[in-house]
């Protein structure tokens, strides 16, 4: 599942793989163990091509028969031919919440892990719609793309509808 941050791709992700007895894979989550830091300190110290990089290498150690469904970090799709790497090996469905939205949801949570948004900040807003605008393009490439609040059940719903003999569940 790929979207921006807020969108639900970790809660939906973990629903959804639950439902069809996958394994769930929050990628931030498997980059944090790999590295030993948290994302935030990975950007700090390290810097965003550093964090690029080791995302890429955690996604590309999915493999293609591995029955999971994986929740990427906002930006994965962005770099290193990572959307056509998921593209190549599974269904990759957008979360596509709009900006305003994804706002709300950031200031109402309790996480502020967000390295290139600052959810304190007066700007969030145009912050958020500024990237939602770079980004949308690339995830408008998804093989699914469903817009606004959804659940789990629409969302295998979809699933079997368009891609019926991708899973034996």
């Amino acid at each position: 599942m790929l979207g921006m941050p807020s969108s639900g791709k970790s809660t939906l992700g973990r629903q959804l793989a639950k439902k069809i007895g996958y394994e769930f894979i929050d990628l931030d989550f498997k980059i944090e163990v790999a590295e030993g830091k948290k994302i935030g300190e990975i950007f700090n110290l390290e810097g965003e091509e550093y964090f690029r990089k080791a995302e890429s290498e955690q996604l590309k150690k999915i493999t293609p028969e591995s029955k999971v469904v994986v929740a990427t970090g906002g930006g994965t799709p962005l770099f290193h031919d990572n959307l056509d790497y998921i593209k190549s090996n599974g269904i990759c469905i957008f979360l596509d919440v709009k900006p305003n939205e994804l706002s709300k949801r950031m200031r109402s949570s309790r996480r502020n892990n967000r390295p290139l948004l600052d959810i304190n900040a007066d700007t969030l807003d145009k912050d958020v719609e500024k990237i939602y605008n770079e980004r949308i393009d690339i995830y408008k490439q998804a093989n699914v793309i469903i817009e606004g609040d959804t659940d789990a059940d629409t969302i295998l719903w979809i699933l079997d509808a368009e891609f019926p003999n991708e899973r034996q569940a």
